[in-house]
Order: C-alpha cells, then structure tokens, then sequence
C-alpha cells in the first residue's frame, strides 16, 4: 500500500463528507478526462489508458503541467498517484469510506523537492487551498446529481 511521504516538508490532510452514493463519488473522482467539466481549477486532464497501476495522465493545474502515475486503485475505496513537476515531487492519496448513505472523502499529499524547502509554508497554504476547492467542488458535482 502505497502512503504519502511522511518526511516531506509540506504535508496537507482533509475529508470531507459528502451526501451522494459511494458509486457517484468513485465515479466522478476516477474519471480522470471529466475532471475540468466540474473542478474549476483543471484546464485539462487526459488518462493514458486504464485507470491502473502504472498508467499516466497528463493535467494542467494553476498554470502547471502534470504527468502524474497511478500507483495503486482499490475500486471504490483508494486511488493512489504521484509524480515530479516543476522540481515538486507529489504524492496524492485518495481514499472513499462509505457512511451510510453518504461519503467520506479523505485527501493526503505530500510535496518534497527544492522549491518546496525554499518556500515550505507558501506552498503548504497553496495546496491546502488547492485541494479543499477540489473536495469542494467534488461534493458539489456528487450532490448536484442527487
């Protein structure tokens, strides 16, 4: 099982509940093409191939360009990515618990790498605010289908 780096100077942890079916939220999140139809924040996001371990997708986020790898999917419980960009080492883990008849989203990343020991805090608040709108704008789109 693949885990975010513990001993990267910037670290963001956050879930949030969502009140949509597990099925809906699995779907919306994985499906990697669709991102920028409902997160705000993706100018574009293409999977090569299957969602699978080794499979890339390329993302433009925040004027970045990402080539992210798959490194791990559980269906419907945990996807798992990561990968170099702008001197950034990422690690993005996604996990799904079902609770009820909702969702609860958890998100962990990690950034190492040069720019990130250069401006540690500046980064860490970029990307606290980067992925609460992404689980923001994921309970909105889940829940707009209800």
């Amino acid at each position: 099982m693949f885990t975010i780096d513990e001993t990267a100077p910037v670290i963001v942890r956050l879930s949030l509940m969502i009140d949509a079916p597990l099925e809906r939220v699995w779907e919306l999140h994985t499906r990697i093409d669709d991102w920028p139809s409902w997160n705000a924040d993706i100018d574009r996001a293409v999977l090569d191939g299957p969602l699978a371990p080794g499979s890339s997708f390329g993302w433009k986020t925040h004027g970045l360009d990402i080539t992210s790898t798959v490194l791990e999917v559980v269906p419907g419980e945990r996807v798992v990515w990561g990968g170099p960009a702008g001197g950034i080492d990422g690690v993005h883990v996604w996990t799904f618990e079902r609770a009820g008849s909702r969702v609860r989203v958890r998100t962990e990343e990690s950034w190492s790498g040069a720019p990130v020991d250069a401006a540690a805090d500046a980064l860490g608040a970029a990307l606290h605010d980067s992925l609460t709108a992404w689980l923001s704008a994921l309970k909105a789109r889940a829940e707009q289908a209800c």
